[in-house]
């Protein structure tokens, strides 16, 4: 009799049953749309020949959005033909760990203001505190700012990495980021009273320094190292500094076992150099890991996402250790971005649950998720060519504090070595995008690389949301200006993507390098519908005209699509009407903006720049967060295009009202009342921001009078198209 061998399941995969109703739906949906345009269009031709040029107006605008509107809906239905749900089984991993392969972590940050080394420190220990072999762990910091006070925090953080990893293992702690964990509720063992007042030391010495600005370290062997700052080591404009904080050769920690290396970047900038912002840094890793350690896995972190489960690493290997021929294709494992301190109702849409979660799971069914920034591990080889082409690189086996592998390390990280080569078009991430994760995904998976998602039910990852809503719109405005850049690139999905992935695939793509063009029908249904109403002029059907469900329908519909999908994330209902009116708030701000200042760009009139958003909690902000509260507070152009359309809405609703108690039936402007309420509650936080609130994230009395006169004369040019 044959017995079968048959290897033990890492993973498994399945498809969701809703894919059917999705695709039922997508049908009857295409043929609301196709009718719609079709009214539209037929009305358009009409007034061409049998009214004025105001009328003609209206219909081509009214058209063009919807227009828009059919686009982005039609590139959207990728997301949601297959998607799929995996499942990782890591006790069914080889139980020798000596076959683990080694892994090197990178984690980035840019500015000690706006990054906080506190919270690098964080993400740090928490990540070399996994339950990893820890003679295979390599931790990088790229400190893109140069700065001595994240070297110095650093410094203090390798100190205590010998006591806290002990301690997370020994107790087997599940919090392994000491901010949180302390913050959280958690069990006192023997040592614990012990390790917090040493992790309390170190933080209040680290806060310290950054707030004087002035290092003082302890030991005299680092004062040498920090004579290199001067007042001409500035953040654009410094040589190489290259730290070996913590050798796993060399170094134990307090119960004799050896430590994670540990060890600090800071690539050489010269102001006469494009330096490529994040993606420039991440490179300059990739040459250095190579040369030290170059380890075959590859995870990349920003620095405030700190991990939170230290089993992390094992699920990734399920998909990389995979016995199947499938798995060498695997370019990288992507894990979702979630974020604590969010309040319940996510207020800002700040989770992005659509672009983060749920359609990621579409895109696993396709051929594989995009790479969005963090939380993400590669597979090295996938930086260097194709599945087929590329080959493993050399092992590394010299020290990596040989005086041969740092002069060779130093040499890679000069800010003029990858001039000639074909690092960032063929080689590493690709550059030419503000979001060099997305574009880096797009080109390796055109390449033949697949990628996968992995969701599991604990958090893999926590991070740090914008707490205010001035700070999420700068955000979102350079991710406008990123996707952009990507949809014009040289390998834009729009000329290349259809030739190098499925068709479906390649459609998602185009939505996100797309992604703020609905910023054009949102601006003229925030305006135009409302201005028409003013001036009693119908744009829409009549309720009992049966083409009025050919409106309400594509409304409605998409509408109630989006609730269930987001419930069935785990979302609130609050916080899908929240997530729904940030998209509206990001359509007439922060994607405006982002398109305004791309095609000025491109006109060279402007130049679009990398700004770090700030990860530093202002505590009074953070209490009106946790109370529900939009925080303004500072006097920024992205309020304007908000404050104007609430207000413009709020008077067409009252105006609508009055004219209905007054003379009765609204019939023909029913549809342009309906959104104008719909205005007025998406816009209440607005409101009180403006008229009704004293404290200090209230709306800016400037922008508040500002607004109000613009869209007076709003109101007073509408005549030219009435």
């Amino acid at each position: 009799m044959q017995i079968s061998h048959q290897l033990p399941q890492l993973h498994s995969r399945l498809v969701l049953r809703r894919r059917w109703l999705n695709r039922i739906y997508a049908l009857v949906y295409t043929c609301t749309i196709i009718a719609l345009l079709y009214h539209q269009t037929k009305s358009l031709v009409l007034n061409l020949h049998t009214t004025t040029n105001n009328t003609t107006t209206i219909s081509l605008l009214m058209l063009l959005a919807n227009m828009v509107l059919a686009f982005v809906w039609f590139t959207s239905q990728g997301f949601k033909i297959n998607q799929i749900q995996r499942k990782t089984f890591p006790e069914n991993l080889p139980k020798d760990v000596t076959k683990y392969p080694n892994m090197d972590v990178f984690i980035c940050t840019a500015d000690p203001y706006k990054e906080p080394p506190m919270v690098a420190v964080n993400t740090a220990l928490s990540i070399m505190a996994y339950d990893y072999p820890t003679d295979k762990l390599s931790v990088y910091l790229s400190d893109d700012g140069g700065s001595k006070l994240t070297l110095f925090a650093f410094m203090e953080a390798a100190k205590f990495a010998k006591h806290w990893l002990p301690y997370c293992k020994m107790n087997n702690i599940l919090d392994r980021c000491p901010e949180a964990h302390f913050s959280n509720q958690y069990t006192n063992f023997s040592n614990t009273s012990e390790v917090k007042l040493m992790y309390e030391k170190m933080k209040v010495k680290v806060e310290a320094t950054v707030a004087s600005g002035n290092v003082h370290p302890e030991d005299e062997k680092w004062s040498d190292i920090f004579n290199h700052w001067n007042v001409e080591f500035t953040p654009t404009d410094h040589p190489t500094v290259m730290q070996v904080l913590l050798d796993g050769t060399t170094d134990d920690d307090i119960l004799g076992d050896p430590m994670p290396n540990l060890i600090y970047v800071s690539r050489e900038k010269r102001k006469v150099t494009p330096h490529k912002f994040k993606a420039g840094a991440l490179n300059v890793l990739l040459r250095v890991s190579e040369i030290m350690t170059n380890a075959p896995i590859i995870l990349t972190m920003d620095c405030d996402m700190y991990s939170n489960d230290p089993k992390t690493p094992l699920q990734a290997l399920c998909y990389f250790m995979d016995p199947s021929k499938d798995s060498d294709n695997i370019a990288y494992v992507q894990y979702p971005q979630l974020f604590h301190g969010i309040n319940q109702d996510d207020l800002y849409g700040a989770e992005f649950k659509f672009i983060f979660q749920i359609n990621q799971t579409g895109l696993d069914g396709l051929s594989g998720p995009s790479h969005s920034g963090t939380g993400c591990f590669f597979r090295r080889r996938s930086f260097f060519g194709s599945p087929s082409s590329c080959t493993s690189k050399h092992s590394q086996c010299q020290s990596i504090q040989s005086n041969e592998v740092l002069a060779r390390a130093h040499e890679v990280a000069t800010s003029d070595f990858e001039v000639g080569t074909e690092w960032g078009s063929q080689l590493g991430y690709r550059y030419g995008s503000l979001v060099e994760d997305l574009y880096t995904g797009y080109r390796l998976q055109s390449q033949g690389w697949r990628s996968v998602y992995c969701l599991p039910k604990r958090p893999a990852f926590l991070g740090d949301a914008p707490m205010n809503l001035h700070d999420l719109l700068n955000q979102t405005r350079r991710w406008s200006i990123g996707v952009l850049d990507m949809a014009f690139a040289k390998y834009s999905p729009l000329k290349h993507g259809f030739n190098d992935l499925p068709f479906l695939h390649n459609l998602c793509y185009i939505n996100y390098a797309l992604w703020p063009i609905p910023c054009i029908p949102v601006v003229i249904y925030s305006l135009l519908p409302q201005l028409a109403l003013l001036h009693s002029v119908p744009i829409f059907p009549k309720v009992s005209d049966p083409r009025f469900l050919v409106y309400a329908f594509p409304f409605i519909g998409t509408y109630f699509q989006e609730f269930i999908e987001y419930r069935m994330m785990g979302g609130t209902t609050r916080g899908w009407f929240n997530n729904q009116r940030a998209w509206i708030v990001r359509s007439l701000s922060s994607h405006t903006f982002g398109m305004t200042e791309y095609a000025l760009t491109k006109l060279q009139i402007s130049s679009s720049t990398f700004n770090v958003t700030s990860k530093v909690v202002d505590k009074e902000a953070n209490t009106r967060y946790e109370q529900g509260m939009m925080e303004f507070g500072v006097e920024s152009p992205l309020f304007y295009p908000i404050s104007i359309a609430a207000m413009l809405n709020l008077v067409a609703f009252a105006y609508g009202i009055m004219q209905s108690l007054t003379y009765g039936g609204l019939e023909s402007l029913f549809v342009q009342l309906f959104l104008s309420g719909f205005g007025v509650i998406n816009g209440w936080p607005i409101y009180q921001a403006m008229f009704i609130r004293t404290d200090r994230g209230k709306m800016p009395l400037k922008i508040t009078l500002r607004s109000i006169a613009i869209a007076c004369m709003l109101y007073i040019a509408s005549p030219l198209i009435f």
